[in-house]
């Protein structure tokens, strides 16, 4: 896991390795965490994972942005993103 993004298959492995789990229970594993994940931002639930960090969904304004092909400015809609605030904890290595 040295790249520097992470995939499914790498956390899945990770977990495999760690919980002594064989592959497929891993990858379901992951596959429910972050769909639960996924399905609580998507309905504006923060999200908190002790000792890890939390997502927070929030609303970004309306703003003007400029299409870089052309040079003409263009209004960019509000939408919702997701920012992620780490927590302090120690390494669990």
């Amino acid at each position: 896991m040295r790249s520097t993004s992470i995939t499914r298959a790498d956390l899945a492995l990770a977990v495999s390795q760690a919980a002594g789990l064989p592959q497929a229970e891993a990858w379901a594993l992951v596959g429910v965490v972050l769909s639960e994940i996924s399905d609580c931002l998507v309905t504006g639930e923060p999200v908190k994972v002790s000792g890890f960090g939390a997502f927070v969904p929030r609303q970004s304004g309306k703003r003007k942005g400029r299409n870089p092909k052309t040079g003409r400015e263009v209004a960019i809609e509000p939408r919702t993103v997701v920012s992620f605030k780490p927590s302090e904890f120690s390494s669990y290595t």
